[in-house]
């Protein structure tokens, strides 16, 4: 079985800046990811990608705000979503 896309959106939330939310089901985890998903979830700012959510082989489940590198404990994929709605929320502040 090959990845199977399930959440795909871009929603623009003003004249220089939206977001981008791709989200797959794979049928074994990323490594070092112990879940069943690839996502890439982003806020792009005039052009810029200022937050981004992703985990990628090697890295596991991680975020970037501002060019600076986090971990990400991911529990669930509603989760996911709702932690990055809410970054994107404090970062527009």
């Amino acid at each position: 079985m090959k990845a199977v896309l399930i959440h795909k959106l871009r929603r623009r939330i003003g004249d220089d800046r939206f977001a981008e939310l791709t989200v797959w089901q794979t049928p074994e985890p990323v490594p070092p990811s112990t879940h069943g998903f690839k996502y890439r979830l982003a806020f792009v700012v005039n052009e810029v990608c200022v937050l981004r959510y992703d985990n990628e082989r090697g890295k596991g489940d991680h975020k970037h705000i501002d060019g600076m590198e986090t971990n990400y404990a991911f529990t669930t994929l509603d989760q996911l979503i709702d932690d990055f709605w809410a970054d994107v929320e404090r970062y527009k502040e």
